[in-house]
Parts: C-alpha cells; sequence; structure tokens
C-alpha cells in the first residue's frame, strides 16, 4: 500500500488535510464549510461517502468549522485528546456517542496499516497537537500553529519524506500592518505562529536525504504572500547547503484550492 496525501485547504481563513492508504482515507480538520470541504474533496477525486474518520488538532474555528456537518452527513467518527474535545463539544452540535473517540497526547494509534503519532504543540488553545503518519518506511509530517519549534518536535518530525509546516507570517508585514498590538504580540508569541524565517531555521534542522517534498503551510492572509515566503524559506535553506528545486522541492498551499494528491 501506499501513502497518499493532499493539503485540501491551508490558511487563516480553514485548514483541511486528507491522507490515505488503500482503503483508509482520513480528513484531519474541517476547518470550513460542509459544501466548501466537499468541493475541495472532489478536487481530488475523492469521494467523502468512503472517508474512514476525522482527526482533530485543536479546537480552533479555523480547524472545526465544518467538523460536526461531516460527521452527521457520512457518519464519521471524530478522535480528539480529552481538553480538545471540552473545548469544542458545544461548537459542533449533536453527535452520537458512538462518533466520539479519544487520541491521547503523545499517543500512537493504527488504523489500516497508517501508524499515527500525535505530539504537542505550543499554541493559544486547550491542549494543541499535530500529527506524523507512518507506513512501511515512508514518513508525513504536519506541523502548524505552532509559536515555536521545539527540540522535541524537531526530533519527532524530522527525517519525513514530505513535510507541511507553518509559515505563517513575515514578520515586517506583521508589524506594519493594522492589527491591534495585543493580536500582533498574539502572533509573535512563543503561542502563536511560525514566521518564515523561524520556518526556514526549523526547517534546516529536520530536513535530511529522506525529504523529498515541503510544503508551506497556514500563510497568513494579510501578513504573507506565497511568492514571499517561498522566497524567504528558500533563501535560508540554500545558505545552509540545502538543493531547493532539485532534490527538495516547496510548495505552495492555498485556503481554496486542494493541492494534488502526492503520493510518497
Amino acid at each position: 500500500m501506499t501513502l497518499r496525501f493532499s493539503v485540501l485547504a491551508s490558511g487563516s481563513t480553514g485548514n483541511a488535510f486528507y491522507i490515505e492508504s488503500g482503503k483508509e482515507k482520513i480528513l484531519v480538520d474541517a476547518g470550513l464549510s460542509g459544501k466548501k470541504i466537499e468541493g475541495l474533496l472532489e478536487q481530488i477525486q475523492v469521494d467523502p461517502h468512503d472517508l474512514s474518520r476525522i482527526l482533530v488538532t485543536h479546537e480552533h474555528s479555523d480547524h472545526i468549522k465544518g467538523l460536526g456537518i461531516m460527521a452527521r452527513r457520512y457518519n464519521l467518527p471524530i478522535y480528539a485528546n480529552d481538553k480538545t474535545w471540552q473545548a469544542m463539544e458545544g461548537q459542533l452540535g449533536k453527535l452520537s456517542v458512538d462518533q466520539k473517540f479519544h487520541f491521547n497526547m503523545e499517543e500512537t494509534r493504527s488504523f489500516g496499516g497508517i501508524d499515527i503519532e500525535s505530539f504537542a504543540v505550543s499554541h493559544d488553545a486547550a491542549d494543541p497537537m499535530f500529527y506524523t503518519f507512518h507506513q512501511e518506511g515512508k514518513k508525513i509530517s504536519l506541523v502548524t500553529d505552532l509559536g515555536y519549534v521545539s527540540e522535541r518536535i524537531k526530533k519527532t518530525v524530522e527525517g519525513s519524506d514530505a513535510l507541511i509546516f507553518e509559515s505563517n507570517h513575515d514578520v515586517s508585514m506583521l508589524r506594519m500592518c493594522r492589527y491591534p498590538w495585543n493580536i500582533k504580540r498574539r502572533i509573535l508569541g512563543d503561542s502563536g505562529h511560525v514566521s518564515n524565517e523561524d520556518c526556514a531555521l526549523a526547517l534546516s534542522d529536520i530536513i535530511n536525504d529522506q525529504t523529498k517534498r515541503v510544503y508551506l503551510a497556514h500563510l497568513s492572509a494579510d501578513n504573507n504572500m506565497k511568492d514571499l515566503a517561498r522566497m524567504s524559506v528558500k533563501e535560508v535553506l540554500k545558505e545552509r547547503g540545502f538543493q531547493i528545486g532539485s532534490r527538495i522541492e516547496l510548495h505552495d498551499t492555498d485556503p481554496a484550492e486542494a493541492t494534488p494528491i502526492y503520493d510518497v
């Protein structure tokens, strides 16, 4: 079996990630309307009736906006840790008991031959966590919504064949934007979001010979641009000796367009 994935949507307006192997088809987060998520799945020719389950990273609306709708419409089980369930349950509408499951922090669970490892991140949510997916020596890591990249996170995701990694903002754009100072301070803080430069510096410690693709994710609609994020990250990685474009590919993500399915 082959691991395949698509970043369905990524950005400050909504996030969803899709990964499959064989008959196991997993949605991670559902931060857009049900209709939009269905449209994104259609872009990659996946029938939402074939979905197996939904994993949740944290309770912010750009990650769970369509969660209750998708779970009810397609009778899907939802997996999240206890504190995230407590924080989000009131936002999801009515769900049956047999749709509610726990996926604990720092736990590894297996679904359809995919071993999924959860790990903690520093973000201003109840108990945020992201995931690394393993199968037969292949590894994909999803890492966004974090104020800083700890050494533990680096060790967890290093050596991934593909990385979906936060490159949220350009610091200069953020400092000059119209946001009130308390919002700027939140984004720049240790429980906020990772900048383009900090993304690149972290990647330089994480990427190894196994890494083939990096997807720059969760870009701010107001304080970043795809070209700027790509250029900033590429420049730092090249300075540190990485062959970007030949051995390692940098890819954009989008809040409204799914990336093509990639077979790892």
